[in-house]
């Protein structure tokens, strides 16, 4: 989907002087949106880092986000900043989801364009260096994103989260690689999916097999790490798809993005 540039344009216009102070615990404003963002602790120098913008779950907020010290110190501790996405409404702007049955996503995909181009003027934040990730709802945004504007980002981590109903028609390419990571008894977004209010949550397996045929993945083996059992593919590209299972149910751990983060790495993706 092609982002409009005049909403684009006047969101970004919106935006107060680069010069004014935002972070953790202030909103860094674009128009009536926001996001925050937390640097590494005792960063010096003017080098540019590598970041995880991260969407929250159904009913969060990117103040929320910045709450949680586990995930703050494991981004910090690997050098990389962390920002944190704010939703157009309780839940993410994004086809198929409750009370927004009708949206093409345009809205949110719009912001998240307006962040990073903000972001990078803002601080000294490396482009070719940003993973997205979510969790739950915040997966499914990044599932989006995914298909969306699959170049924008170095790589894609989302957690007990996928497409609302089902995958896509058609996504943008070149495929990403993207790393998915999922509780095998989840009661709240099973893998397959479950129904709510006038939809339903959508088959990882049907988003995976999506993906896999957009992209030519072909399976290349399994691993154990943290806890997770994983399915590995690739593609001519040297691309990633991953498929991680945890024992367990609707859950995250701020090691999973380091997992996923060091997954790229290895890859060469970022």
């Amino acid at each position: 989907m092609r982002l409009s540039a005049v909403f684009l344009g006047a969101l970004m216009l919106a935006a107060p002087s680069l010069t004014m102070a935002c972070g953790a615990d202030t909103d860094c404003r674009l128009g009536d949106r926001h996001y925050r963002i937390a640097l590494p602790e005792g960063r010096s120098g003017a080098s540019a880092i590598g970041a995880v913008v991260f969407a929250h779950g159904y009913r969060g907020s990117a103040a929320a986000v910045m709450k949680n010290k586990g995930l703050r110190r494991v981004l910090s501790d690997m050098g990389l900043a962390l920002i944190a996405l704010k939703s157009a409404d309780d839940d993410w702007v994004i086809p198929y989801a409750p009370r927004h049955m009708d949206a093409d996503g345009s809205e949110e995909f719009t912001y998240v364009e307006a962040v990073l181009q903000d972001v990078t003027e803002r601080f000294a934040i490396d482009d070719k260096r940003i993973m997205a990730a979510g969790f739950s709802a915040g997966g499914m945004m990044v599932w989006n994103l995914a298909c969306t504007m699959p170049e924008r980002f170095a790589g894609f981590a989302a957690i007990s989260g996928t497409f609302w109903m089902e995958p896509p028609d058609n996504c943008a390419t070149p495929a990403a690689s993207l790393v998915h990571i999922h509780g095998d008894s989840d009661p709240t977004v099973p893998l397959a999916g479950r129904a709510i209010l006038e939809t339903h949550q959508g088959d990882v397996a049907e988003a995976l097999q999506m993906y896999k045929t957009l992209g030519g993945f072909r399976p290349v083996g399994t691993m154990k790490a943290k806890g997770l059992s994983c399915e590995l593919e690739s593609n001519a590209k040297g691309d990633i798809l991953d498929f991680c299972l945890h024992p367990g149910g609707h859950s995250f751990r701020s090691d999973y993005l380091k997992f996923a983060w060091e997954r790229f790495e290895a890859a060469g993706k970022i």
